[in-house]
């Protein structure tokens, strides 16, 4: 494999990680400073604050959540909602469903309660769901644990980052200065050329003055 092949590969594979990179940073961003009202193709995702669902999810793991025909919701799947009552009021709460029941004018009602709490939550309104946990996100989970350390997005996001960028920088550099350098090459062979074709017909004029 030629050495600017693998120059090529080497690029192309720091320009993907770069991208997932700052893809994965700006979902988190976004979602945060949004304050959770957005979001990307009917999925959000949310960071589980407390250990009311421990032991399937921990403080600090990220959940993606998914928009859901609320008529599909299922006994044990796991829902975010806004809480509206009493000590849940204003909170984002992610639960267990355990009963489904009709309420007023065709919606649904949900009973949720945490997996590791006694008693349950109460009574949830289709209209307080944003959606389904769908995966709980492991890569996300870790890099949200760096963001919300300042030395660790720093020294992990922020110059791995520019580390990454400059060596791109440079590579396209380096690319740019071999092809000018070939230039110059080729420059160079044609004057070399042209002084031997010279040469080469001083001397066939004096051979015919001597003949």
């Amino acid at each position: 494999m030629s050495t600017k092949l693998l120059r090529g590969i080497m690029s192309i594979l720091k320009f993907i990680i770069t991208i997932v990179a700052i893809a994965i940073v700006a979902i988190i961003l976004v979602q945060r400073f949004s304050n959770n009202n957005m979001s990307i193709a009917g999925y959000r995702i949310f960071t589980v604050v407390t250990e009311s669902m421990v032991p399937k999810y921990e403080v600090g793991d990220v959940l993606l959540v998914k928009h859901t025909d609320f008529s599909k919701i299922q006994v044990e799947d796991d829902v975010t909602y806004m809480g509206k009552v009493g000590s849940f009021a204003n909170k984002i709460v992610t639960h267990q469903v355990i009963g489904i029941e009709n309420g007023e004018n065709g919606t649904l009602n949900f009973h949720t309660k945490g997996i590791a709490n006694d008693t349950e939550d109460p009574i949830v309104n289709e209209s307080q769901i944003y959606g389904v946990v769908q995966a709980k996100l492991k890569i996300i989970t870790y890099l949200n644990g760096i963001i919300n350390n300042m030395y660790g997005m720093y020294f992990l996001i922020i110059i791995p980052l520019a580390v990454i960028m400059f060596s791109e920088f440079k590579s396209f550099r380096d690319e740019d200065n071999e092809e000018d350098d070939d230039d110059i090459d080729e420059d160079d062979t044609k004057t070399i050329d042209k002084k031997a074709k010279k040469r080469k017909e001083k001397r066939a004029k004096r051979r015919r003055r001597y003949e």
